[in-house]
């Protein structure tokens, strides 16, 4: 694989107690049929499917259980499979169950959900959505209603306040260059869910003297964004952190927790033969490097207050113009 398609790694690769950390990796698609995806997946990834409900399979392989699902609850929760209805209605209802399903696999998702892989693993994530566009998987870009992401659940090093403030700065700093990178199709950007932070909390967060404790670093977020409609969402770390808390801004089932960041933003283009997965991963990278890098993301930070203050320079430089600059110029890219 050559090194343009190739997942780089951050500097900063372990946890506290020295295990490699790990990523859940998600992918959205259509174009293939359910049967036909869970087959080729297990098929390039090594593995064993077994149907665990309907439109949920999970494959059994050597980087562990790949989850394989229709997008929808309502689509898979139909079931005509009760033997207390009458045999005509059953009969009847499996067919229109034919014609929910052909229909269901247009418009409806598919996804592909990794288990927690390490860093190090992630080149046969690459090599599946290669061949998966071979086969003919669709993404974002083929109907206006097809809104698909590709989302990363990267393991944080640690959990100190000091050391998720700096991830969340980074992600703050950089949100418009990813953006406009990563976050294409016209389909999503009409979407609610992968909106910014609230402007408010973004100014809070970039001042040089931030430094809460958990409790105040949780609540300094959940007042200005008390939901999951983020581009990078923090509800599935703060639910690990303490749930209680989180509970009392909000409380949705579809919040899993999790020591992981929940990142949001890229479209899967995964039709585009010069869109790649390591592609996405590579600049969630540069995220990772700043974060761990003070003073370059100290200077980033001036920069960015900078940029908020009314002047001609910043009527005729936009702020993703700025950082995309800044990024060059020190190396990151």
């Amino acid at each position: 694989m050559n090194q343009a398609t190739s997942c780089r790694m951050p500097d900063n690769l372990k946890t506290t107690d020295g295990s490699e950390r790990r990523v859940g990796v998600e992918i959205e698609l259509s174009g293939l049929g359910y049967e036909q995806l869970v087959t080729l997946v297990a098929e390039l990834l090594g593995g064993k499917a077994v149907l665990e409900s309907r439109y949920v399979s999970k494959v059994d392989t050597p980087l562990g259980y790949f989850i394989i699902e229709l997008d929808s609850e309502p689509v898979k929760e139909l079931a005509l499979a009760d033997e207390r209805l009458p045999q005509s209605i059953r009969e009847l209802g499996g067919q229109a169950m034919d014609v929910i399903d052909a229909a269901a696999e247009r418009i409806v998702p598919l996804e592909i959900i990794s288990p927690p892989m390490f860093f190090s693993e992630l080149e046969p994530i690459e090599a599946l959505v290669e061949s998966l566009r071979k086969a003919g998987a669709l993404g974002s870009r083929n109907a206006i209603y097809f809104a698909f992401g590709l989302q990363l659940n990267p393991e944080l090093p640690d959990l100190q306040p000091a050391t998720l403030v700096r991830y969340y700065q980074a992600f703050a700093l950089l949100y418009d260059w990813l953006k406009a990178l990563h976050q294409l199709d016209i389909s999503r950007k009409f979407t609610p869910y992968i909106e910014p932070w609230s402007s408010r909390y973004t100014d809070l967060l970039v001042a040089d003297d931030y430094a809460p404790d958990q409790h105040e670093m949780m609540v300094d977020y959940l007042e200005t964004n008390p939901t999951r409609n983020r581009a990078l969402d923090l509800l599935p770390l703060f639910a690990h952190l303490d749930k209680p808390l989180l509970d009392q801004y909000v409380k949705d089932p579809r919040i899993k927790s999790r020591p992981t960041l929940h990142y949001r933003l890229p479209d899967c283009d995964i039709d585009n033969p010069e869109w790649h997965f390591s592609t996405v991963w590579n600049d969630w990278v540069v995220v990772e490097q700043l974060a761990n890098h003070a003073d370059d993301l100290a200077e980033l930070r001036a920069l960015f207050r900078e940029s908020r203050k009314i002047s001609l320079r910043n009527l005729t430089q936009n702020w993703q113009e700025t950082s995309a600059k800044w990024l060059h110029s020190k190396g990151y890219v």
